[in-house]
């Protein structure tokens, strides 16, 4: 423990002398909180990448990458006279006590799916959502204004079906998605640019629909597109002689299937 600590000390050290006037580093003297969200975004993500991978010793890297992300934060709202890191780490000890009362208090819980409703019963009151009336909306309001997209889809759409708000069968599910892709290619064919974006997040919302029907994760899913795409691209560029933007549309055509075959051959 006491390593522990001191490694975290030296950290909180390295960051507060790249963040000062006298010497610091003008980069991270730059840096304000807003500036570095699509840093704390892309290290959490190069995390999930690491721990999908299995190395471990890049997952303690990117870990590490992240933790930077967190002390950064909490050294520039302590310049301002804010939060620092110390603050940060009792908010969250005192958030899982508060939130774990059959470890740390006398509760009693049958299993996993009580302590989920204990948690988020305790997160409601806590967010001062204690109004039944309007408990509901406020929580799916918290998905879609902190997660991506996907995942906050996903987490609507399932707690509006915890509550009945539901397909009787796959087959309205179905009908539902038909209903949308034909409401997009009518505003794509004759609508504004607003609607053709509205109309395209109901249709991918009706696919999450279907995903979660299937149990089926569409960020997993979107992701192995992504990676299989780029794994085509690999294979066509091993063979040719020139750049790709060199080849016309026929000839990328036939080295994306010959790629495509010998992927699925190798697997």
């Amino acid at each position: 423990m006491d390593e522990s600590l001191d490694a975290l000390e030296e950290l909180i050290e390295v960051v507060a002398k790249l963040r000062s006037p006298d010497g610091g580093c003008p980069w991270d003297l730059a840096q304000t909180p807003e500036s570095l969200i699509p840093y704390v975004i892309e290290e959490a993500y190069e995390v999930v990448a690491a721990i999908q991978g299995g190395d471990e010793s890049e997952v303690k890297e990117e870990l590490g990458d992240l933790l930077l992300q967190v002390v950064l934060q909490a050294q520039i709202a302590g310049e301002s006279g804010g939060f620092n890191l110390q603050d940060v780490a009792k908010g969250i000890s005192q958030k899982l006590i508060r939130r774990h009362p059959h470890v740390f208090g006398d509760v009693a819980v049958s299993g996993v799916d009580e302590v989920r409703q204990n948690w988020e019963a305790i997160k409601a009151q806590e967010k001062g959502e204690v109004s039944e009336k309007h408990q509901f909306s406020a929580k799916l309001d918290r998905y879609s204004r902190t997660l991506p997209p996907l995942i906050a889809a996903m987490k609507i759409s399932q707690k509006a079906a915890d509550i009945g708000f539901e397909w009787e069968n796959i087959d309205g599910v179905w009908a539902k998605f038909h209903e949308e892709l034909g409401e997009f290619q009518q505003a794509v064919a004759e609508e504004t640019p607003e609607r053709q974006q509205a109309e395209l997040g109901d249709l991918l919302f009706a696919v999450m629909q279907l995903a979660r029907w299937h149990n089926i994760d569409p960020s997993a899913a979107l992701q192995g597109t992504n990676q299989r795409f780029v794994q085509r691209l690999q294979k066509m560029e091993a063979v040719i002689d020139r750049p790709l933007a060199d080849y016309s549309l026929d000839e990328i055509e036939s080295l994306w299937q010959q790629a495509k075959a010998q992927l699925a051959k190798e697997q």
